[in-house]
This record gives structure tokens, sequence and C-alpha cells, in this order.
């Protein structure tokens, strides 16, 4: 439906629900820009866990095996240090002339140190196949759940929100998801069993360099807290600028040759820079922010070296350890501040992918039509529509419709006729329950629409809007949307009643001619007549109709026009007039302003009555 009606009556609403969700407006379009705001980390990451509980079997098999793969690392240096002392008391030995170093020792150490280290490989090996199938299942379920979800949300989710953004949230924020959690499931798992295996060894080596070498836990944990505390904002505002200017993209793209022609190119490069540079300031807060840890967390094991190598010498000296259990310690020292380090940065990656499943999660939480469950058998309903008293705003506070009332009888022709903004488009939009209405009734066949489930209230409608819609496909499967399993017979009828058969036999292929994403491979009045066959094929007991032969010639237009009297005949049908000359011929015409019913009546009716339908007609034709 034309974007012209609907903006007058949206734009209190969606002021006021922009304010609501911190947007601000920009652009011609309202395009949204999200500010910087702290969000629920705790929560989200609680929610993905329970998601993600469907695959808590694969889970813990990459837990077994990262458990197997640090079982073997945290072995090896210990086994290790055995050729350590091995080779350091034969170096003694040798010198004293008390014997040599045992090389068939050394050698088998060797040699079981290596089948240690490939063992630990072929674990990490089958512990990332495992999290690299978690990870992308994970992505795999949030797309199907957000596609299923997608045809749930009410019409005005999609009115309300940036189309950017959601696509944004679908593509860049699902792959940031499975690119962090495929990246931080398989870190953290090895980092915290890593860090449990080397403490144990650690004590079995000596206990107070345990003791000593803990004391950097604290003060890690300590930093680590203050940077996701101050970063995590900013990793929510980069991911919702990064959906910001997706939407920008989206829509300059989209709209690319009205920027050129009304010399806005320069006004489109502003509003992106601005928003980018949101981005850009967001992005490197967050990177910078996280980027620290690594270089403290290393000071800190660096440290942590200096008193192990003082204290091991101590105690070396006391006897109380050996050559090589110093050499152990210290390497088990660098396993122990590594996963400190690796677990500094997964947080970081942690969150990201909490601001990436924040703002999935968020779509999928969208309040959506109310599931509903009805025994009325549309096809006993009569056509015959009433409006009874009905009541309606976007926004509850500021009704576009106040005080609506109307009775259409089985096979009329209706036609609505109004200013811009006076609520042609929104009556439609109650008469499919797009919305509902918030005081009085529509009626069909007597029977209050509401106590109807919405699919079979549209499953009586056939629409030809003013705004066409193709989608990526065949002209065969563009007509046949509204009735698949149609035969090519049936078909082929269609576009010979809409009179487009002629020029599909034109198109390369014919019927099998694949119209491309923007369907800018044919002409806006071809388009035009594709989503008339398709109203004919799909023959609904009701028919809206928005300006439906905007986009043709005035000789189509003519041969279309009884084309659609023809489709008409016989249906009740809802006429949405911008071109009066079209409706001359209606049933009933209902003159709306500012959402009540000013004038009603047939045309000759309300040319007689020289009243406000006579302005609007005569200045038409004067025009």
């Amino acid at each position: 439906m034309s974007e012209h009606d609907e903006a007058q009556e949206r734009e209190l609403a969606q002021t006021a629900q922009r304010k609501r969700r911190g947007y601000k407006p920009g652009g011609p379009a309202g395009r949204m820009i999200v500010t910087e705001k702290p969000r629920d980390f705790k929560g989200t990451v609680g929610k993905l866990i329970r998601f993600m509980g469907r695959f808590k079997v694969a889970v813990g098999v990459a837990l077994l095996f990262a458990i197997g793969s640090t079982v073997f690392n945290v072995i090896g240096p210990k086994v290790l240090s055995t050729a350590t002392t091995e080779l350091f008391e034969g170096l003694v030995a040798k010198v004293a002339g008390t014997g040599g170093i045992n090389f068939d020792a050394i050698w088998t150490i060797l040699v079981t140190t290596l089948a240690i280290y490939l063992g630990s490989a072929a674990c990490q090996f089958v512990q990332g196949w495992v999290l690299t199938y978690v990870s992308q299942k994970t992505c795999y379920e949030f797309r199907r759940e957000i596609s299923e979800k997608i045809d749930r949300l009410p019409v005005g989710y999609f009115e309300r929100t940036s189309t950017g953004d959601t696509l944004s949230r679908i593509t860049n924020d699902v792959d940031t998801l499975g690119q962090s959690l495929n990246q931080g499931i398989s870190e953290l798992l090895r980092s915290v069993v890593t860090l449990v295996g080397v403490v144990a060894i650690m004590f079995s080596i000596n206990v107070w360099m345990t003791l000593v070498t803990l004391l950097i836990v604290p003060a890690s944990l300590v930093f680590i807290r203050l940077i996701v505390k101050r970063s995590q904002k900013h990793f929510y505002a980069q991911q919702a600028n990064l959906g910001a200017i997706d939407g920008q993209i989206e829509e300059t793209f989209s709209g690319h040759a009205i920027v050129k022609a009304y010399h806005r190119e320069q006004s489109a490069i502003d509003e992106f820079n601005a928003t980018n540079e949101k981005l850009y300031q967001s992005a490197w807060r967050s990177q910078f922010l996280s980027g620290l840890m690594r270089p403290v967390m290393d000071l800190i094991g660096n440290l942590g070296y200096v008193v192990v190598a003082i204290l091991g010498s101590v105690l070396a000296v006391q006897g109380v350890i050996t050559v090589g259990d110093i050499q152990a310690f210290i390497q088990y020292v660098k396993n122990f501040t590594q996963p400190i380090t690796q677990l500094a940065q997964v947080s970081n990656v942690l969150q990201q992918t909490a601001a990436a499943a924040e703002r999935v999660f968020e779509f999928l939480e969208a309040d959506e039509e109310t599931p509903e469950r009805s025994d009325v058998n549309t096809d006993e309903l009569s056509c015959d529509v009433a409006f009874d008293h009905v009541r309606f705003g976007y926004d509850p506070d500021v009704p576009i419709i106040r005080d609506f009332s109307a009775q259409v009888s089985e096979g009329q022709t209706v036609a609505f006729v109004g200013p811009t903004g006076a609520g042609k488009t929104t009556l439609v939009k109650l008469l499919m329950r797009f919305y509902d209405v918030q005081s009085g009734a529509i009626r069909i066949g007597g029977v209050d629409i509401r106590d109807i489930e919405r699919e079979r209230v549209r499953e009586m409608f056939g629409m030809v809007l003013q705004d066409t819609w193709l989608f990526h496909g065949t002209v065969r499967e563009t007509i046949a949307y509204g009735k698949p399993g149609a035969t090519d017979e049936e078909i082929e009828e269609a576009a010979r009643r809409a009179f487009a058969h002629h020029f599909i036999e034109t198109l390369p292929g014919g019927y099998d001619c694949v119209i491309n994403e923007d369907a800018s491979n044919i002409s806006a009045g071809q388009r035009q007549l594709l989503t008339i066959a398709r109203a004919f094929l799909a023959n609904r007991r009701m028919l809206v109709l928005d300006e439906a032969t905007s986009s043709v010639d005035t000789r189509t237009e003519e041969r279309i026009q009884a084309a659609m009297d023809s489709l008409m005949a016989g249906r009740t049908s809802f006429v949405i007039a911008h071109r009066l000359s079209t409706i001359r011929d209606a049933d009933l015409i209902v003159v709306i302003r500012e959402g009540d019913i000013a004038e009603q009546g047939t045309h000759a009716e309300l040319i007689a009555q020289n009243g406000f339908y006579a302005e609007l007609y005569n200045s038409h034709f004067a025009d």
C-alpha cells in the first residue's frame, strides 16, 4: 500500500515509539541510530546457555576430549622434567667420575613425551570438530527460529523497525554469534580444564611455590572485572550501530536513482559518515579496552616467573626440590598464566557473543500476533461487511479513525476517497486484521472478524497494490504465488485476463524468465500487470485494490479496468482511489476526512451534493 497514504497516519505513533526505544531519527525515511546503553550481560548469557541446552550431549563430548587434551598437556612437562633431571644428574656424575648420562632412559622419556603430545593434538582435533558442529548448528537453529518468527510478527513491527537493522540481526549478529561461540567455547573449556589440571600438578611438586603462584589469580580477576564492566556497553553499541549502518546502506542503494535525481549524494555521504563515526567510536573503545587484557596479563605472568625462579632457587639449595622440578614448575607457571590470559581474551569474545545474542533474542522475544483458534468457517460466510463505530490509532492516544461506520453489501464495489493521511489505507489494514480495532467492530457475514483466525480472514482477500511486490523467481512462479500448484493453463489464462500474456511471451524464456531480486529487469507497468494476473489466479471472494492501474499507460489502463470490472463482478471489492476517474462506476463511494465519513453515495449522488467529493473531482479534472 502507498507509503504516502500511511506517512501522516503513523507519524505521531512512530515518534512516540522511537523515543521509547531510544532511537533518534535521521534522513528522509527516519532512519535510526542506536545510542550506547548498558545491557543485561548475565541474563543474555543465561538465555544462550538454555538455548544451547539442546546440544548438551555434543558439548559433553567436547568437554571429555578437552579434559583428555589437557591431561596430556599437563602430564607432558612433568614427564619431560625427568629427562632434565636425568641429564643433570648424569652430567654431575660424569664430572665426579662416578657414572655417566643414561641416553637410553632419556630416549625413552622423549618418545613417551612425543606420544603424549600427539595424543593431546588428537583430542584437540576432535574437540574442535565437535565445537564447530555445535556453533554452526546453533547458528542454523537461530536462523530457523528467526525465519519462523518473521511469519508470527505483526505488520506493525516491520513498519516501526528499520529493514537494515532487522537484516543485520539475521546476518551480522548470527554470524558474529557463530564465530565467537566456536572460538569462545573452545577456549573456555580448554582454559578451565587446563587451569584445574595445572594447579593439581603444581601442588604435587611444591605447595609453597604453588600458593605464591596463586596470588596471580585475584589480581587477574580484579583487572578482568574492571575491563568487562566498562567495555560491555561499547560491544552492544558496536553491534547496534552496525545494524544502523546496514540500514542506511540498504536504503541508499535501493533508492540510488532518487538520491541522484535530487542531488542528495553529499547528504547521504554525510549521514553515512555520522553513523560510521558512531560505529568507529564504539568499536575502538570496545577493542581497545579488551585489548588491554593481554599485555597486563603478560606482565602479571612475568612477575610470577620472577617470584617462582627466586623461591625455586632457595628451595633447590635447601634440597627440597630437584632442578628438573624447578624447570617443570616454571613451565607449569607459564601453563597456569596462559589459560588465565586466554580467559581474559574469552571475556572479550563472550562480550561480543552476548551483544550479538542479545539483539537476536530481542527479535525472537518481540511481541507476536496472538495464536488463535476459531471454529468459524469462512466459506459459509457471506461477504457483507459492516464497519460499526470503528476507532483506531497506531498510538492509542492519537486516533486515526475516530468513529467510522459503513455498510457494504456482498458483491458491491466500495471506493475509499480522501486526502492523504485521512485513514483509507488504515481501514483496509483493519479489515484484513493487520491491526485490530480499539473499539467498535468490523463484521464479515455478521461475524466479528476478531472471532475469526487472522489467516482465515486474509484468505478471503486478493490484493493488487500500488507498490508492487515481486520475489526473485520465474514469471510462472510469481503469478502462481497466491495459488500454489496451479497448472500452466490456469497461469496463462490469468495472464491473458490481465493483458500480461503478450509481453510475457516477448521476455527471454517467456513464463520461465527469471525476475531478479528488485524486479528491475521488467518495467513498472509490467510488474503491475503481473500482480493483477496473480490476483486473477488467486480468485479470492473479496478484493483490495490500491490504485491498481497507476503504473500502466492509458490504453492498457482502459483494458485492465475492463478486466478488473469483470474480476470484481459478484465480489465485494474495496478500492483505494487516487485517480477519481477509475471509481465513477463504484456502487458506493466513501469520502473519508480525518478518520470519519464526510460523505458517501454513488458518483452521481456525490456530484449532485456539490460537497467535498465534488470539489476533489472537479479539481482533479481541472488540473
